[in-house]
């Protein structure tokens, strides 16, 4: 009759245990510790034999007896794992005043006190944002000092090791437009602009030309190439990027938009004019060219796929390697190999056309692309103690 009595409770006070301890852990993660330790001290302090007989309904004395000791033991267990996490925990977290000053007046915005360590610069900005609805959290650039980098949302103040001050500098960046919105007008403008040249060049050169598509085969393979570049890009847009940041200034998608649209009308003229002639080495100069500029289109799309499965860990970056696709082995030599690809892309359609124009977008897209990758390229390094020395921003080896 005891072994089976054993047998029947043994194992639901075994798991009953697991159990507690196993909440304990998991609520620990979360910081509720204090009501966790008023719960398990009034257990331990609390007539174990009711305890058990209420969960359990024993009847024997003698076994109550032993399994209220087996409970007890497993609850100071738990007090003392509460007590260690609670002492760990006051040290490491302290209450803050926060203190926001207008960068440009020296105004104070607000002040917020008894603001936890823990608590990132994005939550900072949400009550900003409360105060002060017209700087909504894309608008707010805040920093440690007047001319400070500025922080990063993830940032915590933990971060920063202050003591029990923290003045923080605030910043309009003025009116914001997301990077989903800029991406689809900046593309869209190119794409349409450069077919109308191509498909109706009575509107630019004469009404001789009404309806007339180049003889050249370059013409139409150029026009080809650079309408599914465009299209990969907005395709990209909606089901490929994820951005790092949510918006950028007006004036940005202005000067953007006058960089695409532009380019993209006047290359189309120049390589859908009625006089446009071959290249100088004929169709092998131009299967050169569209090798190059394919590859520079599949690697780029690769690691745009590669950058958007970038995890985040506890809301900081994690640094991207190469993977099994050898369009991403770039990634171990460069910062900024999407950038790389992109050059590679209007590399070779500059080498397919052979126009000034063409040249001049590739030029000065990589005057701006590389200003991007060595920015990119020292936020890396100052944030990975780990990453490699020899890699570069935008160019193996190079740059």
């Amino acid at each position: 009759m005891r072994g089976q009595y054993r047998h029947r409770y043994g194992r639901g006070v075994s798991s009953l245990t697991i159990t507690c301890l196993s909440d304990v852990r998991y609520r620990l993660n979360y910081l509720h510790i204090s009501v966790i330790t008023t719960i398990s001290f009034d257990l331990v302090n609390s007539n174990m034999s009711s305890v058990v007989r209420a969960f359990l309904s024993l009847d024997h004395e003698e076994e109550e007896n032993k399994i209220s000791q087996e409970l007890q033991k497993s609850f100071k267990r738990i007090n003392n794992i509460l007590g260690k996490s609670s002492s760990s925990s006051a040290k490491h977290h302290t209450l803050l005043e926060v203190q926001i000053i207008q960068q440009t007046t020296g105004q104070l915005m607000c002040k917020l006190e008894r603001v936890s360590n823990a608590a990132n610069v994005s939550a900072i900005k949400d009550v900003l944002e409360r105060k002060y609805p017209q700087y909504y959290k894309s608008r707010q650039s805040l920093s440690l000092n007047p001319s400070g980098n500025q922080l990063n949302d993830c940032d915590t103040l933990a971060d920063f090791n202050l003591a029990n001050e923290c003045t923080l500098y605030f910043r309009d960046l003025g009116p914001q437009i997301c990077w989903s919105t800029v991406f689809k007008f900046q593309y869209t403008g190119p794409l349409f602009l450069y077919l109308v040249f191509f498909l109706r060049p009575s509107y630019v050169y004469g009404t001789e030309y009404s309806f007339q598509i180049a003889d050249e085969f370059v013409v139409r393979l150029a026009a080809g190439c650079h309408t599914f570049h465009y299209v990969r890009r907005l395709l990209e847009t909606r089901f490929i990027h994820s951005f790092s940041l949510g918006a950028i200034p007006v004036d940005e998608l202005v000067m953007n938009t006058l960089y695409y649209w532009t380019f993209g009308a006047w290359m189309s003229y120049f390589i859908n004019h009625p006089q446009y002639t071959m290249p100088f080495y004929g169709e092998t100069q131009v299967h050169v060219g569209f090798g190059i500029f394919m590859i520079g289109q599949i690697g780029n799309f690769f690691t745009h796929v590669a950058l958007n499965n970038f995890e985040l860990t506890d809301g900081k970056q994690r640094m991207v390697g190469p993977t099994k696709n050898p369009f991403t082995w770039l990634f171990a030599y460069v910062s900024c190999p999407n950038h790389t690809y992109e050059l590679l892309t209007w590399t070779g359609f500059a080498i397919m056309t052979q126009t000034v124009v063409a040249v001049m977008f590739l030029v000065i897209g990589f005057i701006q692309m590389a200003k991007w990758a060595l920015s990119r390229h020292l936020h890396y390094r100052r944030q990975f103690v780990e990453y490699p020395k020899f890699s570069k921003a935008i160019l193996p080896f190079i740059l």
